[in-house]
């Protein structure tokens, strides 16, 4: 009787397991999952949980043993995606960046793509020239802590704050000018929205990058954006393609190839290598998915592709979500009380940089939750996984919003050699790994690798 208690008992484990999603906001989500669950339902869940119905342009995101990441596929059951044993965690992150993040519907949504921009920031993903850099963490700055007040904010307050990788004095004397004297009466929201209008503006906004070398072996990074492909090399954008010039993704091996039609039918092919062939597919796919979602009109439009000329060989993917100018469409249509928003906590400190914290809490289903303070540790934790706040209410429907996109696009490839910024393009997250554990001694490890990360910025 008792062993067949025990073996029932074991079944009901096999048929459910555990997952944790880290939000944004590094709050967490944690939740009881049906073994034969598809990715769908538990991305459901956590827009739920977070009262987020402009949900198309967000994903989850998690990491393979070999560290390599992936974006869960929600048409597929979630067990046949992990390579690992469950309890699960993964992370919620912007899949496909508005081309005008000003411009959603709801403040919720901005909230959450001002999030991950912010995040992209200070990870070093969204790389700018420092007068930009100053203009972006200024507005940071005004709202989280409003106004300017010399009793409240000594000399060099503004250092106490970690917008970037790396600061210099001068730049931190340029964000405290900004804030004290261009930012004077800005509420939260306000400074927010211009954040965001700022940020979609810079050459970086929207790259998620993938590590590659060219054919002469130079390191590059390759990036989809709402308005094209992008290849960052240096501190310049040595190449951008049109979505509409794009004409095949291809991939064999660690070997990416993207085939596209250019000025006066000028045919072109882009070669580059990623650093293993899960990379390169990764990368692949990651293609495939943003042209269909940017390019075409109707979801109906999008087809399965082959990674190879032949049919018989390499892989076959179909994107499954909406496209964009769908989304737009239905976000238009969303009449209903605005989600109550709080706001609390400050940007980390880079005054403590040895600051540790204790396990991390599952989170009880907090909708509001809007906590945005990330310490210098959860900072590079979030990194190994690889952001507030509620901009004002936008009179702008979707047709203006598409209209936005349109003309970006169209005026996008301003320079074939842009010049983003005095730095050199080298995002943290291609330096540290992305294991996610609670373990003392996988802590020690971070702490090293922190080390390591702040003596080469």
């Amino acid at each position: 009787m008792l062993s067949r208690l025990m073996s029932g008992s074991e079944r009901s484990l096999d048929r459910e397991f555990s997952c944790t999603v880290r939000l944004l906001d590094d709050s967490e989500y944690t939740c009881t999952v049906q073994r034969d669950a598809k990715g769908q339902w538990l991305f459901e869940q956590v827009c739920q949980h977070l009262n987020l119905l402009e949900k198309d342009y967000f994903g989850i995101r998690f990491v393979d043993p070999e560290k390599q990441r992936h974006w869960l596929e929600f048409s597929k059951a979630i067990t046949k995606q992990m390579r690992s044993q469950p309890p699960y965690t993964m992370c919620l992150r912007v899949k496909f960046y508005p081309p005008d993040p000003a411009t959603l519907k709801e403040e919720i949504t901005r909230y959450l793509v001002f999030l991950q921009i912010k995040r992209d920031l200070y990870h070093g993903r969204l790389l700018c020239k420092s007068s930009d850099a100053a203009t972006l963490a200024a507005f940071i700055l005004q709202a989280e802590i409003g106004d300017y007040d010399p009793g409240k904010h000594p000399e060099g307050y503004s250092s106490k704050f970690q917008f970037f990788p790396k600061h210099s004095e001068r730049l931190e004397r340029r964000i405290a000018e900004i804030h004290k004297s261009e930012l004077i009466g800005q509420s939260p929201e306000t400074a927010e929205m211009n954040f965001l209008r700022k940020a979609q503006t810079l050459e970086t906004y929207g790259v998620d990058p993938h590590p590659s070398k060219d054919v002469s072996g130079n390191a590059a990074f390759l990036s989809f954006t709402p308005f094209g492909f992008v290849v960052l090399q240096g501190n310049r954008r040595i190449h951008f393609l049109k979505w509409n010039e794009v004409t095949k993704l291809k991939f064999e091996g660690k070997t990416f190839h993207i085939y596209a039609t250019h000025q006066e039918d000028q045919k072109i092919i882009l070669t580059y290598f990623a650093t293993t062939p899960e990379a390169c597919k990764h990368l692949w796919k990651c293609g495939v998915e943003n042209q269909a979602f940017y390019q075409f009109e109707k979801s109906s439009q999008v087809r399965t592709v082959s990674s190879s000329n032949l049919f018989f060989k390499g892989s076959r993917f179909r994107y499954s979500g909406k496209v964009a100018k769908e989304v737009m469409e239905q976000s238009a249509k969303i009449r209903r009380e605005p989600p109550e928003i709080h706001r609390s906590g400050l940007v980390p400190s880079r005054s403590c940089p040895s600051i540790t914290h204790g396990p991390r809490q599952s989170s009880v289903p907090r909708t509001r939750r809007r906590a945005v303070h990330i310490s210098i540790m959860e900072g590079l934790e979030s990194l190994r996984d690889s952001g507030h706040s509620t901009p004002v209410r936008s009179g702008s429907d979707g047709n203006s919003f598409l209209h936005s996109y349109r003309n970006q696009a169209e005026g996008g490839n301003r320079t074939r050699m842009a010049e983003f910024s005095e730095d050199s393009y080298s995002p943290s997250d291609s330096v540290l790994p992305t294991p996610v554990s609670n373990d003392p001694s996988d802590q020690a490890q971070v702490r090293n690798l922190q080390n390591t990360y702040l003596n080469k910025t």
